[in-house]
């Protein structure tokens, strides 16, 4: 019950005094975001860092307390997005690098049972906004997996008629070499997969 309560307060929450920060530091906050990405300075170290960068602006340093929670939330983030990669990988391992159309289709079923999952957890808390980005995050799904179908069917269209053709000056050959019509029909329904 209290991981329930726990999620279900979860969101966007309060701004941290980084999520604040004026744009002339935004590119400070990126350098911040990569060093936590590496994760190869202690916290304390950054910080130090950070609010140099900072005083170069003549904007105040952010305290050890807005800057550990911060650190924190980006580590959750860094480590979700990881297993979300690792995932990915591990299904491209499954399916086939080479299997692009069954991807499309995993993908896109992945997020349609997401966007039903998050309507039916969050449904009431939902601002239209974010129902209007979830429809055109179905609708954009649901086109690739049209699309990946349009292509295949396109692949397998050029590829019969290369067949055909591959057919028709077989045949060719076959009868300049003196060969029965009856085997050449034959041969032909053959390779064609026709019988």
């Amino acid at each position: 019950m209290e991981e329930v309560e726990r999620k279900s307060r979860r969101g966007r929450g309060r701004l941290s005094r980084l999520d604040m920060l004026p744009e002339e530091a935004q590119l400070d906050l990126l350098w911040l975001n990569q060093e936590l990405r590496a994760n190869e300075r202690p916290q304390n170290e950054l910080l130090d860092l950070f609010n140099m960068r900072l005083a170069v602006h003549g904007i105040e340093p952010v305290s050890n307390g807005s800057f550990s929670r911060y650190s924190v939330r980006k580590a959750i983030q860094f480590r979700e997005l990881d297993e979300t990669m690792r995932l990915s990988r591990e299904l491209v391992d499954v399916l086939g690098a080479d299997s692009a159309d069954k991807m499309t289709i995993t993908v896109a079923e992945m997020i349609k049972v997401a966007a039903v999952k998050l309507v039916e957890t969050e449904g009431a808390k939902l601002a239209a906004k974010d129902l209007m980005e979830l429809a055109r995050a179905v609708q954009s799904a649901t086109g690739a997996q049209k699309q990946s179908a349009e292509y295949r069917r396109q692949l397998e269209r050029e590829f019969e008629k290369r067949i055909e053709q591959a057919a028709d000056r077989a045949e060719t050959v076959a009868r300049e070499a003196g060969v029965s019509a009856d085997v050449i029909a034959d041969l032909r329904r053959k390779v064609l997969g026709l019988s």
